[in-house]
């Protein structure tokens, strides 16, 4: 099981690589024009913030997840421990700060779909915010919600 806990400012690097390899392994809609947009946006916007990190035995970070107003902007784990409970973990933890926490998926990632129904979040319905070609913005609000832009659905807490 890992140790959840608040990201520090030396452990950003890593939590960009973790987003990278996992954007690259679960993110196959994404045209390589969004992608580079989309790196481009996390360079700049993960500095200023702090996660909530899954880390290993060594304090490694393996997977981390942003919450912001009980709204889970992001979650996402190392592809190489992926399916050994860290996402489930990291979950488990949002929802015990925010028993009514709301997250949004892309519609196209069905892995994170069925990930979210499986661990107590389910899909209430899509909401097309972004259709593929539109361009990604470039300068995301200084508040989260950086993802909102994409085609995604949202998913709340089982009731």
């Amino acid at each position: 099981m890992p140790k959840i806990r608040r990201s520090r400012p030396d452990e950003t690097r890593r939590i960009i690589e973790i987003w990278r390899n996992a954007v690259d392994a679960t993110h196959e809609f994404l045209t390589p024009e969004d992608r580079q947009t989309l790196d481009d946006v996390v360079s700049h916007f993960f500095p200023k913030v702090s996660f909530w990190l899954a880390v290993d035995g060594n304090d490694y970070p393996l997977g981390f997840m942003l919450i912001e107003n009980g709204h889970m902007e992001a979650l996402f784990v190392d592809p190489a421990h992926r399916g050994s409970g860290i996402g489930a973990a990291l979950v488990r933890h949002g929802l015990a700060m925010h028993p009514q926490m709301t997250t949004d998926v892309n519609e196209q990632n069905g892995q994170a779909v069925g990930f979210l129904r499986e661990n107590g979040l389910f899909a209430d319905g899509a909401i097309g915010l972004r259709r593929a070609g539109q361009a990604i913005p470039a300068d995301p609000p200084e508040t989260c919600g950086w993802f909102s832009e994409l085609d995604h659905f949202s998913v709340a807490p089982k009731r």
